[in-house]
């Protein structure tokens, strides 16, 4: 038992020299890339030579929102991985955030402003609704940043979007049983303005006088709004 003891003993030394051995020849040709994100070209060609390591930079440079133009952003291998001194490393370049021109919304329709900016790579921020001058409502009318500005790859635009005007109101006065021409001339000195005026044979009604309205009494009146009566009388009559 001690000589069997003995030649175990013998054979596992042996075995774990072997492999020591053999992973020493291994590995003493190998060094792990080193991390040289964010680092300039020349740092980081120098950091790559530094560990025994060849570079070649990347055909074509990458887009990116946390590394700016110029700076390396990976290397292939990646970062920590073990290679044979000598290796060559290729190093790839950061070109920055992707910028995108704004395009100009104006005159679009809310909905049609959004499928552009998604179109563009943008997206529409917030929504404002303003009373505009020109531009009916629900048209875009304002923006922000302006058009043509650069922006990077998925930002938003606020948009300014014209809203129902909320023109000066009157309040529609009682024209039944008054007289059609002081009244038509009294409105329409005003500003305001007639749809139409319907004749109608009245017995027992002088004519000239109005019956019906349009809008009723009381009701908000707007000069853009069209006022429509109906009046006692035949032409004939009127023209008398």
């Amino acid at each position: 038992m001690g000589r069997l003891g003995l030649a175990l003993l013998l054979l596992l030394a042996f075995v774990v020299s072997s492999y020591l051995a053999f992973s020493y020849w291994v590995r003493r040709g190998v060094t792990a890339v080193p991390e040289v994100r964010g680092f300039d070209e020349a740092e980081a060609r120098a950091t790559l030579a530094k560990a025994g390591l060849a570079v070649r930079a990347a055909d074509a440079a990458r887009w990116s929102t946390d590394v700016p133009a110029g700076r390396a952003l990976e290397t292939r291998p990646g970062s920590g991985a073990f290679v044979k001194r000598g290796a060559e490393v290729e190093v790839v370049l950061s070109r920055g955030a992707h910028r995108l021109r704004v395009p100009d919304l104006t005159g679009k329709a809310l909905t049609a402003a959004h499928l552009t900016l998604e179109g563009e790579g943008l997206v529409a921020g917030p929504t404002l609704e303003v009373f505009a001058a020109r531009g009916p409502a629900g048209t875009v009318v304002g923006q922000d940043p302006a058009p043509g500005s650069e922006l990077a790859d998925g930002a938003a635009v606020t948009l300014l979007v014209a809203r129902e005007s909320t023109a000066r109101a009157w309040v529609m006065p009682d024209l039944v049983s008054r007289r059609y021409e002081p009244v038509r001339a009294a409105l329409e000195g005003s500003g305001f303005r007639f749809g139409g005026v319907t004749l109608e044979p009245y017995e027992g009604v002088a004519a000239g006088t109005i019956l019906r309205q349009t809008p009723p009494p009381g009701h908000p009146l707007r000069r853009t709004d069209s006022i429509a009566l109906v009046v006692a009388g035949t032409r004939e009559e009127l023209s008398r």
